[in-house]
């Protein structure tokens, strides 16, 4: 079931107004946990019972863990949680991955293997709501979170239906406190909420499927070497859709959370506005940098242990990130890309430590510029399919193949990416500081009048 769906829009519109008129903020919680069960079973209804086992291992580990005093036993309860989640994570989404991969090293070896097709069928969300439990019982390990007692309302902070499938990553402090007393009445949260669900299906349907996807899927479907004009366009026309898809989804999701009374943390914050790597990762997929922070690379040391250790931790999350993504060895090359950038961007800073030149305008715009340079090559291996077709698109947008190249693209696909794309750099820019919220608020009083019924 797809936001962008006329079934979803329906589904929403049942379970909201039943929320309203059911009495009892246990018999809502209890409506809301049912149906998102159903929204999720709808995909594949065996997938419910894998959320359902990933929900019921880590809530009653989390409860052992808290009752448990000695460390040893608390150590053994938190590596099963992590063991199962990644269990299921690693057998689901990199099964295949892993089989392929065995079968061409034995291969290269000069050993014959073939073993059978798994066929393995990816459960929608698994990579979202794995992050979900794992942020609990690492939270409850830590004795930063007193654990959940009520498996209802546990279930309902791992399986509610905004945010399941697509994120954002939501942590159980985030939310399970809002679960404890029925949300109090807010003016106009209803309305803001469907208007910022109106804009996330506005970025995702109008800007990323329609102006956008067409032109990447044209531009990385093409088997041969293309005109430098037509891979630029390709790649940008990609960059802006993924953003606009993912950041779509995400604020569809926070604002269908919005109208049932529940607060979702921002997720982008106009990331093409960034000045250099680490600043882009601070406001791209917000929800998982911090994650990876928060439970990755600060617990191998961060950048407390030299420079050789924070060198290593920072491409060792970065790698990791890059395969949460996807199955695939140009997700891993995207993750090693941007390691490598921050990286870069580290060793800039530290040669150039106290200069003032490095505040000027001048400086701060070339920033900017190489970090979008640097982002949309990223890019093209995150969408190409395999390695042959991210480096026929590289050396066709730096113009190796000269007139040779295809001319595939027409003047109004040119002129609709262009158009987007100085759209959203200029926007990201101007606004990097800023919020949707103090937009509105700053805008004319006759411009808010006139939406102040709708939002």
């Amino acid at each position: 079931m797809l936001f962008n769906s006329l079934t979803f829009v329906a589904f929403f519109v049942i379970v909201y107004l039943l929320y309203r008129v059911i009495p009892g903020w246990g018999m809502r919680k209890n409506l809301l946990l049912v149906c998102s069960y159903i929204f999720y079973g709808a995909w594949n209804p065996p997938f419910a019972a894998l959320l359902l086992t990933s929900t019921v291992v880590d809530w009653w580990l989390a409860g052992r863990m808290d009752r448990e005093s000695i460390q040893s036993r608390r150590r053994l309860w938190l590596t099963l949680s992590l063991v199962t989640n990644f269990g299921f994570l690693g057998f689901f989404k990199y099964g295949n991955f892993l089989l392929d991969n065995t079968v061409a090293l034995l291969g290269a070896m000069g050993i014959s293997y073939h073993p059978p097709h798994l066929d393995i069928l990816l459960p929608v969300g698994i990579s979202f709501y794995t992050f979900h439990t794992l942020s609990y019982t690492i939270d409850v390990y830590r004795r930063q979170l007193k654990p959940e007692y009520s498996l209802r309302d546990f279930a309902l902070f791992v399986s509610f239906f905004p945010q399941l499938v697509a994120g954002p990553i939501v942590r159980a402090r985030d939310f399970l406190y809002q679960l404890k007393d029925p949300p109090a009445p807010v003016r106009g949260r209803f309305a803001w909420g469907v208007f910022l669900m109106t804009m996330g299906l506005f970025e995702k349907v109008v800007v990323a499927d329609t102006l956008l996807a067409p032109t990447a899927d044209l531009v990385f479907g093409h088997p041969f070497p293309l005109a430098a004009l037509d891979a630029w366009a390709g790649a940008l026309a990609f960059g802006m859709q993924i953003l606009c898809d993912f950041s779509g989804y995400s604020l569809t999701a926070i604002g269908a959370d919005l109208c049932f009374g529940f607060y979702l943390l921002d997720n982008f914050k106009f990331p093409y506005g960034a000045s250099g790597f680490s600043d882009f990762w601070r406001r791209w997929h917000i929800s998982l940098s911090s994650w990876l922070r928060d439970y990755l690379y600060i617990p191998l040391g961060g950048n407390r242990l030299g420079t050789a250790r924070t060198c290593f931790n920072l491409m060792f999350v970065m790698l990791l990130g890059g395969l949460w993504h996807g199955a695939a060895w140009t997700f891993v090359l995207w993750g090693a890309l941007h390691g490598l950038f921050l990286l870069i961007e580290r060793a800039v800073r530290f040669f150039t430590a106290g200069a003032t030149w490095t505040d000027s305008l001048l400086a701060r715009t070339a920033g900017w510029l190489l970090t979008v340079l640097g982002v949309t090559i990223t890019w093209v291996f995150f969408r190409a399919a395999d390695f042959p077709t991210a480096m026929k698109t590289l050396v066709s947008m730096f113009g190796a193949f000269g007139e040779r190249g295809d001319q595939i693209l027409a003047t109004r696909d040119l002129i609709e990416v262009g158009a987007v794309v100085a759209v959203v750099l200029t926007a990201h820019r101007l606004l990097r500081d800023s919020s949707i919220e103090a937009i509105v608020q700053r805008s004319p009083r006759w411009w808010v009048m006139s939406l102040r019924p709708w939002i």
